[in-house]
Parts: C-alpha cells; structure tokens; sequence
C-alpha cells in the first residue's frame, strides 16, 4: 500500500491508537500533536502526504484552521482531510467542511472502521 497519513491530535493516546493500527495495515504514518505541529510537514517534509485525519479540538492551531492552512497550499487542495469528532452536532460537521474538510469520523471508532474509510478515500 504505501500510502502515508498524517494523524494530527492532541490526545496522545488516540495518536498511539492510531499509528498502531494504521502501521499494522501497511500505511506510513506520520503525526502531530497540535495543527501547527501537523503544518509543518507541509512546509519541511519532501515526501507525499496521501490523507490527512486531524482532531477538530487542539491547543495553538485547531484542526479547523489546520485544515484551512492546508487547503492554502497548491499541491494540497484536493488532499483528502478526514477530521475525528466527537461531537455528533451538524454545525462543527458544516464549518469543518466548509474549511475544505474532506469527511469526518465519530470518534469512538474501531481499527477495522477506520481502515475501511482510509481504503474508500484513497481509491
């Protein structure tokens, strides 16, 4: 597969969980802890980044200015973003797409779930 993803969450527990069961599936996974963090692979990193999953709620930049910042970039309009919620409410789900959110995911989620959506993305 050798896709790469970008997982950008402050809970470091959902990063572990999702690097885990990302790696285990053959993605490359990257990570960052906050929206700033996460940017910085659009600016310093020199391989392709193939999807983006970013929590909405983060310290310094959240994952709606993330995905606004990204959606900036040239290279980057079309990137799937998948933002993480666990909010159920439709207007989070209408700002994050309005910024260039690509979908969103109901945060608990299973590994089995989550590869399924990775898989429908990145066809």
């Amino acid at each position: 597969m050798n896709k790469t993803i970008l997982i950008v969450d402050d809970s470091e527990s959902i990063r572990e969980f999702l690097v885990f069961a990302l790696s285990n599936h053959g993605f490359n996974v990257l990570s960052g802890i906050n929206g700033k963090d996460g940017l910085k692979y659009f600016t310093n990193y020199t391989k392709e980044i193939d999807l983006v999953i970013t929590d909405l709620h983060m310290p310094e930049m959240d994952g709606i200015q993330l995905i606004e910042e990204i959606r900036k970039l040239e290279k980057f309009k079309h990137l799937p973003i998948l933002f993480l919620t666990t909010e159920s409410g439709l207007e989070q789900k209408m700002k994050a797409k309005k910024a260039g959110a690509t979908g969103w995911i109901i945060k608990p989620i299973s590994p089995e779930k989550i590869i399924g959506i990775l898989n429908k993305c990145l066809r």
